[in-house]
């Protein structure tokens, strides 16, 4: 397989007022009907339609993986819809992503949309088409969500300017780095790990966050992606939210960023921790595959789209 540096980039193109945008979902089944959503994205001039698979049911999924697949590749072959927002994550994409033919996405790129088992879909498509996402907001999340998070999702569909300053952590490691932005979902990068839909991590500023994991399982996954090189060569490290964390009755004795900071200690690229990214109500969304500049001094962390 290619690396995605030796393919062509290919940017999806931004959209515009009467646009055309569909919501399906490759993963879990839906609580209910997406209305916030869809009145969301009219109010910024959109127009949505919606895929069979926001109804749809099989056991935990929305609808058996057959379905699933057929609702996105509806999507992607329809050269009308300009961007594909996944409804929800949860688990099942994996389980389809093998079924849809994406030789059409290559000729008619549009913006892919979602966050947590969605990073299957981020993976796949830089890893094969060197292409840009957005990892930002979902529609059964933006009931929760903040109005700034939802603003970020609609500057990066629209192509607006994007910059991040946050204050620094003492526990970051200073630093300024250079490399496409890529990664997501911890538990989901280690899923696809030396397949075909595997990212390339080397020269590239990684971003993790996860969920509802053990810190045992947390230090696995990390230590997983340290032995397969991949944390060896990169040009930073975002540490997004790991929320809804678990320990056992002995506890693991480490929290997340000591974790992290005792698996990089040999490497000499920046680590910024607490990026507002992830499972929490102000899931700013980063465009995935594109080059950023990160800078992290004792004071302020920035990240700025070049």
């Amino acid at each position: 397989m290619q690396s995605a540096g030796s393919i062509p980039e290919l940017i999806p193109p931004f959209l515009k007022k009467g646009d055309v945008v569909a919501i399906t979902c490759p993963a879990k089944k839906l609580p209910g009907p997406m209305t916030d959503a869809v009145v969301l994205l009219e109010s910024w001039g959109l127009e949505v339609v919606t895929g069979a698979t926001l109804s749809a049911s099989y056991h935990q999924f929305a609808g058996d993986d057959e379905l699933r697949a057929l609702d996105l590749q509806r999507f992607i072959d329809n050269d009308d819809i300009k961007a594909i927002i996944a409804a929800r994550g949860g688990y099942g994409t994996v389980r389809m992503i093998d079924l849809v033919d994406f030789g059409h996405f290559k000729t008619y790129p549009k913006w892919i949309v979602g966050f947590s088992d969605i990073t299957v879909l981020h993976a796949h498509l830089y890893a094969n088409f060197n292409t840009q996402t957005i990892h930002g907001q979902m529609p059964v999340n933006i009931p929760d969500a903040s109005k700034y998070s939802l603003e970020t999702l609609r500057r990066a569909l629209f192509g607006e300017e994007i910059i991040y300053t946050i204050k620094s952590s003492y526990l970051n490691r200073r630093g300024s780095g250079t490399g496409k932005l890529v990664g997501g979902n911890l538990s989901l990068l280690v899923s696809v790990l030396g397949s075909v839909s595997d990212y390339q991590y080397n020269g590239n500023i990684l971003f993790v966050e996860d969920v509802g994991e053990y810190l045992y399982s947390v230090d696995r996954m990390f230590r997983t992606l340290d032995r397969a090189g991949k944390l060896k060569n990169l040009a930073g490290l975002i540490v997004g939210g790991f929320t809804d964390l678990k320990d056992n009755d002995i506890p693991f004795g480490q929290t997340v960023p000591e974790i992290v900071m005792e698996i990089v200690k040999k490497y000499h690229y920046p680590v910024c921790f607490d990026f507002p990214a992830g499972h929490i109500v102000n899931n700013q969304s980063l465009v995935l595959g594109k080059k950023l500049r990160l800078e992290v001094t004792s004071d302020a962390v920035s990240a700025v789209y070049l």
